[in-house]
């Protein structure tokens, strides 16, 4: 048996204001926008050429899913993005306005920097060594 993890949902204030960000910030495709009724839609989006992961784009509809917009993983990183061109990437992001927790650092494992999403959530920008 095989199995691995093919989405994971991420709360948001905003269907289209979500779906700019990760498209422009982190060059993400648009996968799916299924209208399902009643304010809601089915989004999914994925690192280009890629869609074996995806992120589920969830607007928030309850008052405790509003409270975890931006806070995802209780304050840590939770989500990872891996690159093979860090410098680029780290540009359009620099570009759409992403904050930046620090400096890119040079670690054993890469190339690495904190940044957040539009909502505050926290990513690692990673491109491996070799």
């Amino acid at each position: 048996m095989s199995s691995h993890v093919a989405m994971i949902a991420v709360v948001v204030r905003d269907y289209d204001e979500a779906i700019a960000w990760y498209r422009d910030a982190l060059g993400f495709a648009l996968l799916e926008d299924d209208d399902r009724g009643a304010g809601k839609r089915w989004v999914r989006m994925a690192p280009s050429g890629n869609a074996q992961f995806s992120l589920l784009l969830a607007r928030a509809a309850t008052p405790a899913q509003e409270a975890a917009i931006g806070n995802q993983h209780g304050g840590r990183v939770g989500f990872f993005l891996h690159t093979d061109d860090f410098a680029h990437d780290h540009a359009r992001l620099t570009a759409i306005g992403a904050h930046f927790e620090e400096a890119p650092r040079h670690e054993a494992y890469g190339t690495v920097v904190v940044f957040r999403d539009l909502y505050g959530n926290r990513w690692d920008l990673i491109e491996r060594r070799a």
